[in-house]
């Protein structure tokens, strides 16, 4: 949870898809374990009858694990370490991994794991074998070695160091996260299992150990970095907020999609949302590193369906404008206005917080130029006609205007007087009969292309010739309802190649892939741009910010990929 121990992070570096697809299998020393708990149980009949506690049973323990298992495992890792074929073959595996965390933990080779499960059994095993064993005394020593385990490698320092202080010799019995974290910068120190003091009876203890943990939690909050770009989102709905890395960390490098193992804890997630309502404000979702840039993802605790609740419009403007504020406090460059936060009846598009605060240093940007130029690129080179739902929106009004400067005839559904002359109005006057309405009749007898900016049902989609192929700009996305005709993604882009720490999908986007808002509000950080993008889209401004989005890496993700015509 990164909103909670981004201050307390030791290696500030993101987890990055490749990392989280080498440790996709953290959980094998699990079913290991299992089986090997499970063949102990038979072969040691005599475990059915252990009582549930025995005092000097854990007090055998205590003394097997230091006196046993906490220096066989220290010369044993030593070992690993240092014989260049163990290292090469298995250790490095567990070291693959740039960025500790807790399934780091259980990332490693079968060998591995069956010399840590043997450690883990010497005081189990051997305080039973004397007569003091109990069911207490097995889970609670596997459920402790485990937890000291993923302490070590969470990479979030929690351990204050005043209790260091306060009792110095603690420090050689308890090894903390920046310990560890150190063991795998510089491989060659900090080889303990959870004491210290072996690293300092084998010369191997680090000597910045007990330096850089007082540094990281004395100084928390005053060190972390200050992000040069902000994507403010929102929730989309109940099951959508189970996709942050935070609760599934395999599911959110994913596209996401509804999953059947998530049913439930649904009830759970329905609960959060009213926490959510009732007392939390904008917190940091994800963040990831492009050209020494940090690049952070907020989300407003806000679902879908509240934006259309009349009464709740105030309330998620201020959580809109409290973040735009702390960002202007921190620091940041850009903030980019996400989906729903730049509902033009909502905020004007960004322009109620720009217009309030005028001597705002961040820029507030909705990103839509890019949107739109994204759109207007997917289209056929040569294409004549398109039909266009959603005209009168920020985004059809400039797809419209700049589709007709390109000869480019606009069918649109019959619009009142007063609002088709509008947008009339605004194209050059030798344009202005490329814009055409027509009704629902007319526009199955023509255009195969259409451009979907305002949600149409699948009796609306009847109105197509098949063969038609639907780009759109709606959210949500309309149903893929006609088997004769072709559906197109919502607007996006890649991200430049050298993106670096990026673990997290973008909803339903591909890995790597981010809307094309967020990818405008990234170009217009890196282009250096001083104006706020807020309210009408400058027309002529689409074609600067498509080239300057190709000019910096980003690659258009073409919707006529997915064009499958399904027989």
């Amino acid at each position: 949870m990164l909103f909670l121990n981004r201050a307390r992070q030791i290696n500030q570096r993101g987890v990055d898809f490749k990392q989280i697809d080498n440790e996709w299998n953290w959980d094998n020393f699990i079913l290991l374990q299992a089986a090997i708990a499970s063949m102990g149980y038979y072969i040691f009949p005599c475990s059915e009858s252990l009582p549930r506690w025995n005092t000097k049973g854990f007090i055998a323990l205590q003394i097997l694990h230091v006196a046993v298992s906490e220096p066989l495992y220290y010369v044993l890792h030593r070992h690993f370490h240092r014989n260049k074929y163990l290292f090469i073959h298995y250790h490095s595996l567990h070291h693959s991994s740039p960025v500790p965390q807790i399934p780091t933990a259980g990332h490693a080779t079968l060998l591995e794991h069956i010399v840590l499960s043997a450690i883990v059994a010497i005081p189990i095993l051997g305080s039973s074998i004397i007569g003091y064993g109990s069911i207490s005394l097995i889970y609670g020593y596997i459920l402790m070695f485990d937890f000291l385990r993923c302490l070590g490698h969470c990479n979030v320092e929690i351990i204050p160091h005043r209790w260091f202080e306060t009792f110095p010799f603690l420090r050689y019995l308890l090894y903390t996260p920046t310990y560890h974290s150190l063991h795998h910068t510089e491989k060659d120190s900090n080889f303990c299992l959870f004491m210290p003091l072996f690293d300092a009876l084998g010369n191997t203890l680090n000597s910045k150990s007990w330096e850089d943990h007082k540094k990281i939690t004395s100084a928390s909050g005053e060190n972390v970095r200050v992000p040069d770009f902000v994507f403010l989102a929102h929730v989309v709905d109940v099951t959508a907020s189970m996709h942050p890395p935070f609760v599934f960390r395999s599911l959110a490098s994913l596209p996401y999609s509804p999953k059947l193992f998530m049913l439930p804890f649904w009830p759970l997630a329905f609960s959060a949302m009213f926490a959510l309502w009732a007392w939390s404000k904008t917190f940091l979702i994800s963040f990831y590193w492009l050209r020494g840039r940090l690049h952070q993802t907020w989300a407003v605790p806000r679902y879908g369906f509240q934006y259309f609740l009349p009464f709740a419009q105030t309330g998620i403007n201020k959580q809109i404008e409290d973040a735009i504020l702390r960002a202007d406090r921190l620091g940041v460059k850009v903030l980019s206005l996400a989906a729903l936060n730049k509902n033009e009846s909502l905020n004007g598009g960004g322009t109620l917080f720009v217009d309030k605060h005028p001597n705002l240093k961040v820029r507030v940007v909705h990103g839509n130029t890019c949107t739109a130029a994204v759109i207007l690129n997917e289209l056929p080179k040569d294409v004549k006609e398109v039909f266009l739902t959603g005209a009168t929106s920020k985004l059809g009004r400039a797809i419209a205007l700049y589709l007709c400067r390109k000869r480019v005839r606009v069918l649109m559904l019959t619009l009142s007087t007063e609002r088709f002359q509008k947008i009339q109005k605004e194209a050059p006057i030798d344009c202005q009969n490329y814009l055409v309405q027509v009704t629902k009749y007319q526009a199955a007898q023509h255009s195969k292309t259409w451009i979907v900016g305002k949600w149409i049902t699948p009796r609306e989609q009847n109105w197509a010739p098949p063969g038609t192929h639907f780009h759109q700009f709606v959210v949500p996305p309309i149903l893929h309802f006609r088997r004769d005709c072709t559906y197109g993604d919502l607007a996006a882009m890649r991200l430049p190649d050298d993106v670096e720490g990026l673990g997290i999908c973008e909803y339903t986007m591909d890995r790597g892939v981010v809307h094309a808002c967020h990818a405008g509000g990234v170009v217009h950080l890196l282009e250096g741009w001083t104006h706020h993008e807020v309210g009408a889209i400058d027309v002529d401004k689409i074609d600067l910010v498509w080239e300057a989005a190709l000019k910096h890496g980003f690659k258009p993700v073409s919707s006529l990929r997915n064009r499958q015509i399904s027989s």
